[in-house]
């Protein structure tokens, strides 16, 4: 499926980049609550491009095969990355059709700068967690634990969503790291977990999940007060506009709902 999908990416984000060339984008609809897609979106071969955080790779390479089903002939073209390395593809002309970031802040960067069609639509809550590999080798049990002279710590940098929520954490827990490594994404961060590079990480509750067996997390209860959310919406200029809106209406009803609550997301 990775390599199926970086395939799609590179031929979807050609596509587009035609489609941006030749005329200016027409404005949509506003995402929605309903499920289904629109009788717009079953045109015969167009693609779709979403960029997407990183934290939501799994969930959104799930929904983009289901709306690929339930609209023959379009191609979902996904590319993941941090939000913040999104946020600066997409001023600098790459071509999306639609963002879906981990955080309220990324969004707003775009809409400060009129690259967003309509208003966001906040459609997944996500909290910080403690991975640490699976046989725990420093014995983490605690967010204090982290902050020992011995325990190697890894973050997400401060610009990205996840490293952007732990100063609220450190915070609320009285508890400052000095973190090893500040990662741009939080799937790097998990990789530094699961490879041994690092006794442990902060991530997101759902990387947690998806990691299976590959690591332990260990709650931290204070992270209840340092909720993400993440919003989605149509990029200002996209060629797919209508079918990027009926897109943002199935993440966030009732198949998508499904899909990212199974993974571990919290309701908007």
């Amino acid at each position: 499926m990775t390599g199926f999908r970086s395939v799609r990416l590179a031929l979807g984000l050609a596509a587009a980049s035609v489609v941006l060339a030749g005329c200016a984008g027409t404005a949509g609809a506003a995402p929605g609550s309903t499920g289904s897609s629109t009788p717009q979106s079953r045109a015969q071969g167009e693609t779709l491009t979403v960029f997407a955080a990183a934290s939501l790779t799994k969930t959104f390479t799930e929904l983009a095969d289901r709306f690929e089903a339930d609209n023959p002939g379009v191609t979902v073209a996904l590319n993941f990355a941090g939000s913040a390395d999104l946020v600066t593809q997409i001023r600098e002309g790459a071509p999306a059709d639609v963002f879906a970031g981990a955080d309220a802040r990324s969004m707003d960067r775009l809409r400060g700068d009129g690259l967003v069609d309509g208003d966001p639509a906040v459609f997944a809550t996500n909290t910080l967690t403690i991975a640490v590999p699976a046989d725990n080798p420093a014995g983490i049990a605690s967010f204090a634990d982290l902050a020992a002279p011995n325990v190697d710590v890894v973050v997400c940098a401060p610009q990205v969503p996840c490293g952007a929520a732990l100063p609220a954490l450190e915070a609320a827990t009285g508890v400052t790291l000095a973190p090893v490594s500040e990662e741009n994404a939080v799937t790097d961060v998990l990789g530094k977990v699961t490879s041994g590079q690092a006794d442990a990480g902060l991530v997101y509750v759902t990387d947690v999940a998806s990691a299976g067996a590959a690591v332990l997390g260990i709650p931290v209860p204070e992270a209840g007060q340092t909720v993400n959310e993440y919003p989605i919406a149509v990029v200002a200029g996209s060629g797919q506009a209508r079918l990027g809106a009926s897109f943002a209406r199935f993440v966030t009803g009732a198949t998508g709902q499904s899909v990212l609550g199974a993974a571990g997301f919290g309701t908007p």
